[in-house]
């Protein structure tokens, strides 16, 4: 199947992340990020958690920061919205991307995808389409116990360094999951490697993604 290709090794690309929570964009899209960087793009990232608390707080800080230790360029903020609670505070959250969108003008988001099992991330997502209506965007998911998997639409192979790259680095920086009993290693590698083998990675691992709107440049003569 041909790729498509959004930047190459020394080519710019700038990505706005966008989390609901603390370690979301790291299960989600995080290997994506560390193949970008470690294939040379040159990377520049706008992180956001938007419900970050105490210990969480400090986790998603310092994640945010290894993840993006070798990019170009990263940014990371941190706002306060209330765990749980994204539908009742959607003015709000929709006030914060307003003013996000003012500052970021990405060449592409990753965010939640609209038919997630929780809450926050469907209502986060709803907003970001509401704010970001002239971007690509790409949704990512999320494993859970509520069963909530769906069928993508997008890949992103990810070499197998990439992936325990990303297994090492989500162990390490988030303590407070480890009693979760879906937060492991073999739950990241396993849906890693149903979605390598769905889209036939040469590294046996993939993230996918669900985008729902993407325009195909054609080059056009003279």
């Amino acid at each position: 199947m041909l790729p498509l290709t959004p930047a190459r090794a020394g080519e710019p690309l700038s990505v706005l992340c966008l989390g609901a929570h603390a370690d979301d964009i790291e299960i989600g899209a995080g290997g994506t990020i560390l193949g970008w960087i470690a294939a040379g793009v040159k990377l520049d990232v706008h992180w956001c958690v938007l419900s970050t608390t105490g210990t969480r707080r400090e986790e998603a800080r310092a994640s945010a920061e290894d993840f993006l230790k070798d990019a170009s360029r990263g940014e990371i903020e941190l706002a306060r919205f209330t765990d749980t609670q994204f539908p009742e505070e959607s003015r709000e959250i929709k006030a914060w991307l307003g003013d996000l969108r003012t500052r970021v003008q990405p060449d592409l988001i990753l965010t939640h995808r609209g038919d997630d099992a929780h809450q926050d991330h469907r209502e986060l997502n709803r907003l970001v389409w509401t704010v970001f209506r002239n971007h690509l965007i790409l949704e990512y998911e999320i494993p859970k116990w509520d069963g909530d998997l769906g069928r993508p639409n997008f890949y992103v192979p990810l070499s197998p360094g990439t992936m325990d790259r990303k297994i090492d680095l989500l162990l390490s920086h988030f303590g407070s999951q480890r009693s979760k009993d879906w937060f492991d290693a073999e739950t990241f590698r396993g849906l890693a490697r149903l979605r390598g083998m769905e889209c036939r990675a040469a590294g046996h691992y993939a993230e996918a993604f669900y985008v729902r709107k993407a325009v195909l440049g054609v080059a056009c003569g003279a």
